[in-house]
């Protein structure tokens, strides 16, 4: 049984990285604050067949987190989604699942800033691998075009999508909101479609609505991926466990990859499997050596026995 609990975080990763061909394909087919809002508002009305009943009954315990799970809401699913859409205009999907991927890792470093945890040495050596591989990767393998500005606008919208993320992460464990994962992430999304709503007031009427092109679109992303997506994390969070199934997202930019390869002709490069690799190896790493940075205090401990 546990090998088969495996399936449900590679299910939910499969389903993650064609969304990220859903990001590449709605490009340049719908704006990226309509495809967010559509995604939303289909996702809240799948929810609603099965979360609004629970969700009522159990109001008095939701009520006094409402602001909490409004401002998780704008990180994950509105400003999260807008960064990504928007960065798929500039940037291709490889390198986006990639800087996905860093999630993981970004979350244990601001863990350390508002957590309070101990940084270990996985993090600090991880950390360091996996920025020399991020900066291989965006630059082409050319580091020295940084100096010139030479770095894709998508990749940097990709790494504040990845950090906006990572914060939404620290935040859910910080101020544990006590709710059955569903309904927190039911008022999460209905909090975000409400963001939504305002900024397609920016839109011309024609821009706001879907065409029959991203309708498709739409589906997968607001059914697939904001609905069954999460059923099958969760269900991998209950059997295997958070740390267990954060390695899953090591996964998503060899599946993403083999999918843009396929269907949109993209590349592989020698500096996407060099810088890719360095910024995958530093997250797994950080994930597995857990040794906690103590060098203050075996400093001390080496002095008092000196002096003893």
């Amino acid at each position: 049984m546990p090998s088969l609990y495996a399936l449900f975080p590679l299910i939910a990763i499969l389903l993650w990285s064609g969304n990220v061909m859903v990001s590449r394909l709605s490009a340049h087919t719908i704006d990226p604050y309509a495809i967010t809002f559509w995604r939303l508002a289909l996702a809240v009305a799948l929810m609603s067949l099965f979360v609004l009943r629970p969700a009522w009954r159990n109001r008095a315990a939701i009520r006094p987190q409402l602001l909490k799970l409004a401002f998780l809401g704008l990180l994950a699913m509105a400003l999260f989604q807008c960064l990504s859409y928007e960065a798929a205009k500039t940037t291709t999907a490889t390198n986006m699942a990639i800087m996905t991927a860093l999630v993981p890792l970004l979350t244990m470093l601001l863990s350390v800033a508002l957590l309070g945890e101990t940084p270990t040495a996985g993090m600090l050596c991880g950390g360091a691998i996996s920025f020399a591989g991020l900066v291989y990767l965006i630059t082409g393998g050319s580091p020295a075009v940084l100096l010139a500005g030479g770095v894709h606008l998508g990749d940097l919208l990709m790494l504040a999508a990845a950090l906006a993320y990572a914060l939404y992460s620290v935040l859910l464990r910080r101020w544990h909101v006590g709710l059955p994962s569903w309904q927190s992430t039911y008022i999460q999304a209905i909090a975000a479609l409400l963001a939504m709503s305002v900024l397609m007031l920016r839109l011309p009427l024609h821009e706001a609505l879907p065409n029959r092109a991203s309708l498709p679109l739409i589906a997968y992303a607001g059914a697939l991926a904001s609905v069954v997506l999460p059923f099958f994390w969760m269900q991998g969070v209950k059997h295997l466990g958070p740390n267990r199934c954060s390695m899953f997202m090591n996964l998503l930019p060899v599946a993403t990859a083999a999918l843009a390869v396929g269907a949109f002709g993209e590349q592989l490069h020698v500096w996407h499997l060099t810088g890719g690799g360095m910024a995958l190896a530093g997250v797994l790493l950080a994930q597995t050596w857990r040794q906690p940075l103590t060098w203050r205090a075996s400093g001390e401990g080496a002095s008092e026995t000196q002096g003893s």
